[in-house]
C-alpha cells in the first residue's frame, strides 16, 4: 500500500501535460522528474523506499523514464494485489511477471527502429521528445541540437558516453533562449581582480598547493616583543612567497588556477599581488570535483607541490578571456591544444529555480541521447508500445501455462497511455479502448497525441524515445516487484 501510495503520489506528472510538483524542506524545488520529486520526498516505509531507488536506478540506467517505472511498477502492484485476492501464491505471480517481462522486452525490439548515429534527424527528434515533458518544453528546438551536439563531441572510440564529460555552468541572466555549447572550456570562477583579464598564447597551470605563508600542523602562539623581529618574519614571508610565484613564471605559466583549500587560505593577497605584477592571470576557488574535468578538458596535469612545477605539465589554448554578459561574468578558454573529448554549456534563465529545473530537463534529454549511442533503437512514444505489448501478451497468454499472470501483466501495461490521457484531460476509457481498437488493426504506431488531444501516428508527429528507456523501465519495474512479492512480513531489527 505504500507503494502504491508513492506510485500515485507522481503519477499526475507524467507525460508533456503532467503537473509539477513543489517540495518544500531545506529548500524549495520545483520539478516533475520522477527521480527528483523522489529524491527530495520524505519517505520512511521501507517498501516504499524501494520505489525510490527503483527511480534512482532507472535514472542511472537510462536517465530518462524515471516517473514512468514507478507508475508501471504500482501498476504491476495492483495487478499483483488482485491476483492474491483471487487465491495465486506470491511465487507464481513473480515468475509469471518475469517471464511476461522477458516477452515484453522482445515485442518492443520486434517494434523497434533501427537508427545510425548519423542520423542527426533522428538524434533531434528523441531529444525533443524528451525535452517535450518539461518546464523547457517551449525551448527545445534551441536546446535538442546543443544536447545532440555535445554527445557526438564526447562519444569515445569504444561508442560510450560519460555524461560527466559535459559541463553545464549556470548563469542568473537572460533567458533560456540565451543557452549555448561553446567551443573550449567555461569557468564559472571569475578572474582575480589587479592581473590581466586576458591572455592569447596562454599556458595554463593548475596547482593544489596554497600560496600562502606556511601553517603548522598544531596550534601555537609566537610572541614578537621586538619590530626589527616583526619585520623579519614579514621579509621571510614576502621572500617565500616571491620565491614560489617566481618558480611558476620561470615555468613559463601565464594562467594559473588555484584549486579551494580547506586547511588554509589557498591564496593570499600578497601572493596575488607578485602574480599580477608578473602578469600571470589568477583564478581561485576551483572545487576539487572539478580537477578532473579541467585536466581532461585543458591537456594540463594537477600540480601538488612547487618542485613538480613544470612546463610539461601545462596546459596551452590559443585564448583565455574574462567575458562578461547578461549581467554576470565567466571565464572562457578557447583553441585549447591536445584537448580531451569534453563539452561546456552555458545556460542561462531568470532564477535559480529555473536554472536548476532546466539543468534536470538537459541531463534528461543527454542521457537519452547516451541511449542511443549504447542501443541504436527507437520506439514511437505517446503510450503506443504499451499498448502493442499489451495486445500481443495476451494474445500469448493464452497458450501460457500461467496465462492469469500474463494478461495481469498485459493490462498493467495500459497503465501509461491511460494516465498520458488523464493528465491530458481527455477520457481514458474512450483513447485507450479506441488506441486497442487501432492497434489490433495493425496501426503500431497509432498513440495519444497530447498536443492536438486525439489518437494520431507517433512516427509522423516525430514523438520518438530510445528503445532502452522502455524496456529498462519494464525490466526495473518487474524486479522490484517481484521482490516486494517475496515478501510476507516485516520485522523490526533490535
Amino acid at each position: 500500500m505504500a507503494a502504491k501510495a508513492v506510485a500515485d503520489a507522481i503519477r499526475t506528472s507524467l507525460g508533456p501535460r503532467g503537473m509539477d510538483k513543489m517540495i518544500y524542506g531545506k529548500e524549495v524545488v520545483i520539478s516533475n522528474d520522477g527521480a527528483t520529486i523522489l529524491k527530495h520526498m520524505s519517505v520512511l516505509h521501507p517498501a516504499a523506499r524501494m520505489l525510490v531507488d527503483l527511480s534512482a536506478a532507472q535514472d542511472v540506467e537510462a536517465g530518462d523514464g524515471t516517473t514512468s517505472v514507478v507508475v508501471l511498477a504500482g501498476s504491476l502492484l495492483t495487478a499483483a494485489q488482485k491476483l492474491l485476492k483471487k487465491g495465486v501464491h506470491p511465487t507464481q505471480i513473480a515468475e509469471g511477471f518475469q517471464r511476461a517481462a522477458a516477452e515484453a522486452v522482445k515485442i518492443l525490439e520486434d517494434i523497434a527502429i533501427p537508427v545510425n548515429l548519423d542520423n542527426r534527424e533522428a538524434l533531434l527528434k528523441s531529444a525533443t521528445t524528451s525535452l517535450s515533458s518539461k518546464v523547457v518544453a517551449q525551448y527545445s528546438n534551441v536546446l535538442a541540437p546543443i544536447v545532440v551536439d555535445s554527445v557526438l563531441r564526447v562519444v569515445n572510440m569504444e561508442h560510450n558516453v560519460d555524461i560527466s564529460d559535459i559541463r553545464i555552468v549556470k548563469k542568473i541572466g537572460g533567458t533560456i533562449d540565451d543557452t549555448e555549447l561553446v567551443p573550449g572550456l567555461v569557468l564559472n570562477q571569475n578572474v582575480i581582480p589587479g592581473g590581466p583579464t586576458r591572455v592569447e598564447k596562454a599556458k595554463i597551470g593548475l596547482i593544489q598547493f596554497q600560496l600562502s605563508p606556511p601553517k603548522p600542523d598544531m596550534d601555537n602562539q609566537v610572541v614578537v616583543n621586538d619590530y626589527r623581529q616583526m619585520d623579519r618574519i614579514l621579509k621571510e614571508e614576502r621572500a617565500y612567497l616571491l620565491n614560489l610565484v617566481k618558480q611558476i613564471k620561470k615555468a613559463g605559466c601565464n594562467v594559473l588556477l588555484i584549486q579551494k583549500s580547506i586547511l588554509r587560505d589557498a591564496v593570499n593577497s600578497l601572493s596575488l599581488h607578485f602574480l599580477a605584477k608578473l602578469k600571470i592571470m589568477a583564478i581561485k576557488e576551483v572545487e576539487r570535483d572539478e580537477i578532473e574535468f579541467i585536466c581532461k578538458a585543458t591537456g594540463c596535469k594537477p600540480i601538488a607541490d612547487i618542485d613538480s612545477f613544470t612546463e610539461d605539465k601545462l596546459g596551452t589554448a590559443d585564448l583565455v578571456e574574462e567575458i562578461e554578459s547578461d549581467g554576470s561574468r565567466i571565464v572562457q578558454i578557447s583553441g585549447i591544444k591536445n584537448a580531451g573529448k569534453t563539452a561546456s554549456i552555458i545556460m542561462r534563465g531568470a532564477n535559480q529555480y529555473v536554472l536548476d529545473e532546466a539543468e534536470r530537463s538537459i541531463h534528461d534529454a543527454l542521457c537519452v541521447i547516451r541511449c542511443l549511442v549504447k542501443k541504436r533503437a527507437l520506439i514511437v512514444g505517446g503510450g503506443a508500445p504499451e499498448i502493442e505489448v499489451s495486445l500481443r501478451l495476451n494474445e500469448l497468454a493464452k497458450a501460457q501455462a500461467d496465462s492469469i499472470c500474463f494478461q495481469a501483466f498485459a493490462d498493467a501495461m495500459e497503465v501509461i497511455p491511460t494516465t498520458l490521457a488523464e493528465n491530458t484531460g481527455l477520457s481514458p476509457i474512450a483513447i485507450v479502448t479506441e488506441l486497442r481498437n487501432r492497434h489490433a488493426n495493425g496501426e503500431k504506431t497509432a498513440g495519444i497525441n497530447v498536443r492536438k488531444g486525439m489518437i494520431s501516428d507517433m512516427q509522423q508527429e516525430n514523438v520518438i524515445q530510445p528503445l532502452l528507456v522502455t524496456t529498462s523501465a519494464i525490466e526495473l519495474a518487474t524486479e522490484t516487484v517481484r521482490m516486494l512479492m517475496k515478501i510476507d512480513d516485516i520485522l523490526a531489527s533490535r
